[in-house]
């Protein structure tokens, strides 16, 4: 059974920088592309980037050189540390595993003055 467990969200003021995690299990991780998409109160899910099994990455423009998605094989999870955050980064942010579909039940991030 896959699970996907999101951490490390908060409240945080413009300028700061949060580390999200995402322990997995259920399948082998390290062969697994892995994700982070998120949601901002009344906006669809979007992308936010994306780490093949080869640690090779892919990043939404919006979070290009702020946001850095990495992998732990050992630990089986997936970060995403985010740097320089604005009050429009604010969403609940997903873990997700694309092939099959799997979500976890996400992290709110908050970034406010």
């Amino acid at each position: 059974q896959v699970q996907l467990v999101e951490s490390g969200g908060g409240w945080v003021q413009p300028g700061g920088s949060l580390r999200l995690s995402c322990v997995t299990s259920g399948f082998t991780f390290s062969s697994a592309s892995m994700s982070w998409y998120r949601q901002a109160p009344g906006k669809e899910r979007e992308f936010v980037a994306t780490i093949d099994s080869f640690g090779g990455t892919k990043y939404a423009d919006s979070v290009k050189g702020r946001f850095t998605i990495s992998r732990g094989n050992g630990d089986k999870s997936v970060y995403l540390q985010m740097d320089s955050l604005k009050t429009e980064d604010t969403a609940v942010y997903y873990c997700n595993k694309p092939r099959g579909g799997y979500w976890g039940k996400g992290t709110l991030v908050t970034v406010s003055s």
